[in-house]
């Protein structure tokens, strides 16, 4: 079985509050986009699963890589028998993408349906929501409102068909605790909720990225890309999540800025 777990952005994410377990509240939009990864899942007749990748580096030991770790949990919790995975790596890590989160719910979903679990929607979100907090989201894949720990999720009505994103990612990357040890708590006067149904050429001024404070000051490269899409005539540029990419939201399709040469870019007409 082969399926392909697509990127998220951020729009907009404030961080409201510190949680006793040392987790902190948030509120963000969660938006899919047309960036996916390669996801290759086939039982085989062996001890013990095999996980390969391939594509962009992977940082760190591989069973501790979400997708393995989705597989285990669907073997502790239901008995599934071993499994070769292969993941073609397209959406770069620690980027604000969501990629890991993404493999690792599709992985869920796939396994569900390779081996007839019939598990609802509802149970996989769940497992998903064992694995990371914005895991769940990728269980249905449509754009929502998300509070708590950014696993507690509203749909909302979101339709920025025919704009088209540039994703601009440097050659850094910024991990969610480095990002979550420097951000400043607040409460935003008017909730994102209420923001985000605003014309989009007004976003610019209403919503913004918390993280983008104290990274920008750390990582400057990061505060430039921003002010090169705006120059680019991007409507809305931000951070998405805690990660390292920039994306501007565009009404027509932007020209190429040498300004980024070296970086990782995807150019997505969204749907």
């Amino acid at each position: 079985m082969i399926v392909y777990p697509n990127a998220k952005i951020n729009i907009g994410l404030n961080v409201i509050d510190c949680l006793p377990d040392g987790y902190h509240s948030i509120e963000t939009v969660f938006y899919p986009i047309g960036l996916y990864d390669t996801l290759e899942i086939k039982p085989i007749e062996n001890d013990k699963p095999v996980f390969s990748t391939s594509g962009l580096a992977i940082e760190g030991n591989p069973e501790n890589n979400l997708v393995f770790k989705a597989y285990q949990l669907l073997h502790d919790s239901y008995h599934i028998p071993p499994v070769k995975i292969m993941l073609d790596k397209k959406i770069p890590s620690a980027a604000g993408l969501g990629g890991g989160s993404a493999d690792a719910a599709f992985t869920l979903k796939a396994l569900d349906q390779l081996f007839n679990l019939n598990l609802s929607i509802q149970e996989l979100e769940s497992l998903a929501a064992k694995l990371g907090a914005d895991c769940a989201f990728f269980i249905h894949n449509q754009s929502v409102f998300a509070v708590g720990r950014g696993n507690i999720f509203k749909p909302i009505s979101l339709n920025l068909k025919n704009f088209y994103l540039l994703l601009v990612k440097p050659p850094i990357s910024v991990s969610t605790a480095e990002a979550y040890s420097l951000v400043k708590v607040r409460k935003p006067e008017i909730s994102l909720e209420e923001n985000i149904y605003k014309p989009i050429t007004e976003w610019k001024n209403l919503i913004r990225n918390d993280f983008e404070d104290t990274l920008f000051e750390r990582y400057p490269i990061l505060a430039n890309i921003k002010e090169n899409l705006y120059k680019m005539g991007a409507l809305y540029a931000s951070m998405s999540g805690s990660g390292s990419t920039i994306y501007g939201i565009f009404d027509e399709k932007p020209r190429e800025n040498k300004n980024f040469k070296n970086f990782f870019l995807s150019l997505i007409q969204l749907a």
